[in-house]
This record gives structure tokens, sequence and C-alpha cells, in this order.
């Protein structure tokens, strides 16, 4: 039995086996154009692997862990990087490898070739995966291609594809996948086009950039760009490009190679290639009858067809805004380089001086009316700095996700999370703070009595350790708005420092020579003349690592100013209402209040939240920190319930914030609602070593403080009893 078909052979009842991009590829090429030689491995040969190698029923085992439509997108990664490392470990049947090296190796011989997603259901008129799936060019020698059909397969389960599919409602359990394995084209110019502009149906639209399409289409290198109207080849608008750097084919893969001065001058695409290329899409979008988005690329003065199709009506929905949001989270190297930049040199500072300046200010001072235009005023900084957090800060995760899938590639590890070891003890701010807090506790355990009356606030007789203690509880209150406006919070952290000093507490790990070694492994791994890319690589995805954990403690900053606000308000209406005074002033303020803390209906507390009718006995969730602890549960339902933290408890709670990781120390283990391992809880857990297992929908309410837990890190689950 054959695993592959020639794009030629293909007919149109073979669609629903080899995806919409190979059944346009072979109409193509029985009409004429010109486009790569090549086969397709249909999605029959895809079932017979998943199903030989018993993938099936542990990808199904990982997507029921919790719904779909529950997964936030930090746990739809988490899941697709479990179930990408299934694909890169588990090898190929022999039958089966055997038959694809015979027919690929008699087919392209020891040509570079590039590998396509063509997913069964993958560009019709209603559905287009564009970016959803992988593609890997100038792949050379036949165990290469082998192996980079496989990498194409596991891509059928990446986040991008799981979002998508949940968005069109597609059976999860059913899809496939096809690959298309092409001639490598290794093209002068390259580009997209749109036979119909997406924003005006009267344009085209053509983008153009020297070297190789990728550079263009993963948003690496800026595109010269032509709008055409339609009907009369007339160019409308030309926009021209920054051009600096070109995808160029390298020995293996691609690379990023600056452009002479003599291309760096002039557009990729003279008038005449403009309207040559716009004649192809119209001929295309006559073929197909539908207008049309195509790949080509010049080869010297010979243009080629890469792939053609439909051009999907936009949606209004919030779905597709949710999806266009999430793909901008993959971004290149070069591209997470310069978010860095933009993040250390500009954003933070900024953030941290305008956090500084409101706290100088003093609220006390201000009329009730000045007071309530303050707190308006904060309000919009507040949202100022949050539309930064998920523009700026989110996107620079994504520094972590491409080393993971980078360090899985190329290492090939059996725990997919061995790449976290290169990561942890970053420097980061809750880690840094929790170390002062041991610092303090452990010098009041080692050196001064401990009193009883904590609650009247007298803790030692030594002025200079008193002095410290100040200065710690104000660094304190800053960083943690989980604390901040509190009235007893200095007597609540004093309380919880002695919790500190009376037992044991952990501290977060050092870098080992384990994870020394690990990193001169994988650096090891690159040729010398990729060695720069793998070093660039690790340290931005340190830096990611620990902006992921700083990144809420800067914008807690600005949240405990606009919370100093309001409680500055509360105290005042407070205070009027026991004194009897109900000025307009004070209306005013206290219907502010009320308009600002009124839960939206998203927020607002549901009736019967709860799906538990009876206690259950085991939770599953997602795998997060590794080992096993044993414990008494502390289920933490608002800032204050933090600091009745004690020893070796177990942290339950929704969700962790950086502000309220200074009780970790204390933990034996952390059980969180929302999932995935670049969630803040996770981090620190890891940070720590404490088995931690987070996405349990019900953990917070399923679990009652008190309860003795059982945490299983490396299976993700919880057992209650």
């Amino acid at each position: 039995m054959k695993r592959t078909r020639p794009l030629g052979e293909i007919g149109e009842a073979d669609r629903h086996q080899v995806g919409g991009k190979a059944a346009s590829l072979a109409i193509m090429e029985r009409s004429g154009f010109v486009i790569p030689k090549g086969l397709c491995v249909p999605a029959g040969t895809y079932f017979e692997f998943v199903s030989a190698a018993g993938l099936q029923d542990r990808i199904f085992m990982e997507l029921n862990r919790k719904s779909l439509d529950e997964m936030r997108w930090e746990e739809l990664w988490d899941c697709s990087l479990r179930i990408r490392n299934m694909f890169l470990k588990t090898p190929l049947p022999k039958p089966l490898a055997e038959a694809l090296r015979v027919e690929l190796g008699s087919y392209f011989g020891d040509r570079s070739v590039a590998v396509r997603s063509s997913a069964p259901g993958e560009d019709s008129a209603n559905a287009s995966f564009a970016g959803i799936h992988d593609s890997y060019v100038n792949v050379c020698g036949v165990e290469e291609i082998v192996e980079h059909v496989k990498l194409v397969w596991a891509s059928l389960w990446s986040d991008r594809a799981l979002l998508y599919r949940r968005e069109l409602n597609l059976n999860v359990v059913e899809s496939a996948m096809a690959v298309i394995v092409q001639e490598m084209v290794p093209g002068d110019r390259s580009g997209v086009a749109y036979s119909v502009s997406p924003t005006d149906s009267s344009h085209a639209v053509i983008e153009a950039v020297y070297g190789l399409n990728q550079g263009l289409v993963d948003g690496t290198v800026e595109p010269d760009r032509w709008i055409v109207q339609r009907g009369s080849d007339v160019i409308v608008r030309f926009t021209p490009a920054n051009r600096a750097v070109a995808l160029q084919p390298a020995t293996s893969g691609v690379a990023m190679k600056r452009l002479s001065q003599k291309e760096s001058g002039k557009p990729p695409l003279n008038d005449s290639e403009v309207v040559e290329v716009l004649g192809l899409t119209r001929r295309l979008e006559e073929l197909f009858l539908s207008p049309q988005d195509v790949e080509w690329t010049f080869r010297g003065d010979r243009l080629v067809v890469l792939q053609s199709r439909p051009i999907t009506t936009a949606s209004s929905g919030s779905a597709e805004d949710d999806r266009k949001w999430y793909l901008s989270l993959h971004r290149s190297l070069e591209n997470l380089q310069r978010l860095r930049q933009r993040i250390e040199q500009l954003l933070l500072p900024a953030m941290d001086a305008e956090a500084n300046l409101l706290s100088a200010a003093n609220l006390s001072a201000l009329s009730e009316a000045m007071l309530a235009e303050e707190i308006g005023r904060r309000k919009e900084i507040f949202e100022k700095w949050l539309t930064v957090y998920w523009d700026d800060f989110i996107p620079m995760s994504h520094g972590i996700r491409l080393f993971a899938q980078i360090y899985n590639d190329v290492m090939r590890p059996e725990d997919p999370y061995e790449f976290t070891q290169l990561l942890q003890s970053s420097g980061m701010l809750s880690v840094e703070r929790n170390r002062s807090l041991s610092e303090l506790a452990e010098r009041l355990n080692a050196d001064l009595p401990l009193p009883d009356n904590l609650a009247e606030g007298n803790l030692t007789n030594d002025p200079e350790f008193n002095a410290m203690l100040e200065n710690e509880f104000a660094r304190f209150s800053d960083l943690s708005s989980a604390a901040y406006g509190e009235s007893d919070a200095k007597d609540r952290f004093l309380k919880f420092l002695l919790e500190m000093a009376k037992g044991t507490h952990h501290k977060s790990t050092e870098r080992s020579s384990r994870m020394q070694d690990l990193s001169n492994d994988f650096l090891s791994r690159f040729p010398r003349e990729k060695q720069a890319f793998g070093k660039d690589l690790l340290d931005l995805a340190r830096a990611s690592y620990s902006l992921r954990d700083d990144d809420n403690i800067h914008l807690g900053r600005i949240e405990a100013q606009f919370n100093a606000a309001l409680d500055e308000a509360k105290s005042r209406v407070s205070s009027a209402s026991v004194r009897n005074i109900d000025t307009t002033e004070v209306q005013d303020l206290a219907r502010l209040i009320g308009q600002i803390e009124s839960p939206s209906p998203e927020q607002a507390p549901r009736p019967n939240e709860t799906r538990f009718t009876t206690k259950p006995r085991q939770l599953v969730g997602q795998p997060a920190g590794p080992g096993i602890a044993f414990g008494s549960a502390r289920v933490i339902k608002g800032g204050s319930d933090l600091f009745d933290f004690k020893n070796g408890e177990i942290l339950v709670c929704d969700a962790i914030d950086p502000n309220m990781t200074f009780v970790v120390p204390l933990c034996a283990g952390i059980v969180e609602r929302r999932g995935g391992m670049l969630i803040h809880g996770a981090i620190i857990a890891r940070e720590y070593g404490l088995p931690c297992v987070t996405g349990i929908p019900e953990a917070a309410s399923a679990i009652q403080t008190g309860d003795r837990v059982t945490v299983d890190g490396f299976l993700g689950i919880v057992i209650i009893g």
C-alpha cells in the first residue's frame, strides 16, 4: 500500500483525504499553472501512525483533562506542548517508516523540500487555517523529511489549532492531517496577494519581500505593499518597506541575511511584475470561482504559485478577535528581542515612575470633589497600563514558548517541561521580596524574643530591628495590593512574619550544576554558525520567564495607588455617615465608589455555580510542578485570607498573582483553578520546588479549608481525604 500520492494524481474526490491545500495545488497543476512538484502524504497515513503507535488514546486523555471551552491560552499551550512531545518521542512503526523513506526518497532524492500542512477542512470557503499549522522549508535528506512530516502531524494539535477548532466547533477527535512535500523553490522575491482587498472590494493587494516568503508570513520581514484598482491594473497606492534583511535558505532551514545596498534601495517588484502577479491572482480567482489569497515567488523571471486559498469572509464576532490576538502571541526571536527592548527600556521605567508619582501624592489633603476627580484619573491610568499588559507583556511570554519548542525539538527530553530547569531563579521581584521576608523571619527567630501581644503591634524592644520592620512593611505594602489599604494590615503582616519565624520555610532554588549542564548540552546541539542564535534564544527565554512573574507586580503598584484613592474615599464616606454629614460631594463620592465596585455581569456571582452535589475524592488538572505533597488545605478566597496561612499547608485558590506569592515559602503544595505552566502559581511553585496542580475548575469550592489533600504534581491529580 502506497503512503503518498503525487499531486498530479489527486482528484476532487480525494479532498477529504488530502485536504484543501493539496486539492487546490492539484487543480492548479492540471490547469497549467507553474507550481513546485510534490507529493501528498494523505490523512490515512496519519491515522495509521497514531493508531499503531497508541497516540489516539493518549491525545484523547490530554484533551479531556478539562473542557476545551474552559481552557485559557496558557492551558491550550500546555496541552499542545505535551501532545507535541508525544509525536517527538514516538517512532514511526517500522513498515510505515520504510514505506515513507522509499517513496519520498525515490521522488526527491537529495533535493531540498518544503513540508507543509494540508488538513482536511483547511482552506475552504468557510474556514481558513492560515498561520494555524506548521510548515518547514529547506528540509534536506529523507530522514529529515520523514521527521518533519511527523512535526506537521503534531501541529494538528498546536494551541493555535485547538483554539480555531474550538471556535468552529470541529470534532477534535476525528481531526486528521495530510502533509504536502514539494521541491524547494529558493525564490529571489516572494509575497502574498489578495485578488480582493479584505477592506475594499474594488482593490487588490500585493505584498512582497526579498528572499523567501516565510519572513513575510511570520512577521520578521516588513513587506512593500501595493494597492491596485481591480479591472484597470492601476496602482492606487504604494507603501515602501524599510528594507534591511531577507530570509534565505541556509545549510539546513533558513537564515536572516542583510540586503545589499542595491536591493535595499529599490522595491522587490517593478510595475510590470506587480501587474504580472495581479494577473496570476485574477486567473486563480476565475479558476476557483472565488476571491483568492495567493502565495507566490519569483525565481529569476519565473513566477511560481506556492499555494492559493479562498479569502474567507471576516467574522464580526469576538471569537475571531480572540483568535487574532492569540495568533499575535506567536512571534519570531527578532520580533521578541525588539519587544523586550521596548519593555525593559521604555515601558517598565515609565510604569514605575508613574507609580512613584502617584504614591507621593497626599490624598488626605484633597477635597471630596478633587478626590473624586483623582479617582477617575487613577482609574484611567490603571486601564492604560492594563492595555499595555495585554498588548506587550503577555506577547513577551512567547519567548518561553518559542524556547520550549526549540528545546524539545533539539533535546527530545522525556519530560516535556525539562526546559523550565534552564529558566528558574531569574531574579524575579516576588522571589527577591520573599527572600527579604525570610531573612527578617530568620533573624526574628534566632536573635529576638517572640512576644504574645502582636495584636497591639508590640513586636520587639529592638529599635534597629523595628526600623527594618517598618521599611520592609512599607516595601511589602507597595508590592502587595492584597495587603494594601487593610486597616489591620500591619498586624496581619506581623502575625504572618511570626508564622514564618516559628517553623521551617522553603527557599527559592539556586542555579545548580544541573541547570548549567542542561544549558551547555542544549547549546552544544547547535552548529557553530547557529551558536549565537541558541544563546540569544536562551537569554530571551530567561527574560520572558522573569517578566511573566514580574509584570503583575509592576502593574500591581499602579493598581495599589488606584485602590489607595478608593480607600480614602470609603473612609470619608464612612466618617461622614457616622457624623450624619450628607453633602452633595459626599453623595457623589459614595456613588462613584458604588459604580466602580459593582461587579459586571461576567463577574457577578452565579447561583449554584458549583457543579458538585457530592464531595469528590479525586480532581484531575494539569501537572505544573513535579513532586507529591500531603497537608491540610488552606482555601484563599480573598487577600486577607493569606495572612492566616500556616506552615505546611496546601495553598488552594482561584489564581495566584505575584502580589500573593509571599505565602509560598510556607506552602507544602499549590492547587489552582487557572491552569498552565505559564501562570504565576506554576512559575513560583517551580522556583520553590513545590508540587503544583493547576487547571481544576472547582478547586476553591470542591476543597474546603482544613481538608487533608494529596497533591500529585507528576500526574496532575489532587486527592481529597
